[in-house]
């Protein structure tokens, strides 16, 4: 199975979100693309405003009616941080025979994951998908891999094969969407509409539930 995942907070997740995970999994010819939120993101600890049942509960909303999407809440039933190396650990157990493993990421994201736990062991158990970003230039992106000492061989136009566990590291470009949660949850709380930052249903979930009010973003 070619099955890709697409991690983060989701606090909320927005068409920015979706369309990336859509699009690798056409490109990829991917048979499903599940995203994956954190329940306690690491580099975010105790700083999602949303509850994780709610960011659960707005992803599945927001795949409806996408069958090359769904949503994982392996995160939400592990304890602790939400590390990504035993995220993809898991996945592996529960595969354990038929498992061809895409992590979907944008570029931004890509140049932390040097602060990411045991990020080197990352790459024995998923090919990455970075997705191009705005701002981002691919020289930057290829100094950067450069810089990650992983034995990467060129492995055709964007791509490339990590010697050692012969997963692969591949560039795509994506339809450029500058949305941020951040942004829509300073809109929400502002009184401000998200229509066309969010799945329609998502913008109905957040203020059925009157998520991201004023009081509850200056947490």
């Amino acid at each position: 199975m070619k099955l890709g995942i697409l991690g983060g907070t989701f606090d909320p997740v927005h068409l920015g979100h979706l369309r990336m995970a859509l699009e690798a999994s056409e490109d990829l010819d991917l048979d499903r693309v599940d995203l994956v939120p954190a329940s306690v993101p690491p580099h975010k600890e105790g700083r999602a405003v949303a509850s994780f049942a709610d960011r659960l509960a707005m992803l599945r909303l927001a795949v409806e009616g996408a069958p090359r999407l769904g949503v994982l809440d392996l995160e939400g039933r592990r304890r602790g941080v939400s590390y990504t190396i035993l995220t993809l650990e898991e996945l592996h157990k529960k595969y354990p025979d038929d498992l061809d493993l895409y992590f979907v990421l944008g570029a931004d994201a890509f140049l932390d994951i040097p602060t990411w736990k045991e990020y080197r062991s990352l790459f024995r158990y998923a090919h990455f998908v970075i997705m191009e970003r705005p701002g981002i230039s691919r020289q930057a992106l290829d100094d950067f891999l450069g810089s990650l000492d992983l034995g990467l061989e060129k492995a055709g136009p964007d791509r490339y094969r990590v010697r050692e566990s012969g997963m692969q590291l591949i560039r795509r470009e994506g339809t450029a969407m500058d949305i941020s949660s951040s942004n829509i949850r300073k809109a929400v709380a502002a009184g401000r509409s998200v229509r066309f930052l969010v799945p329609e249903a998502v913008e109905t979930y957040i203020l059925k539930k009157g998520l991201y009010s004023s009081h509850g973003e200056s947490r």
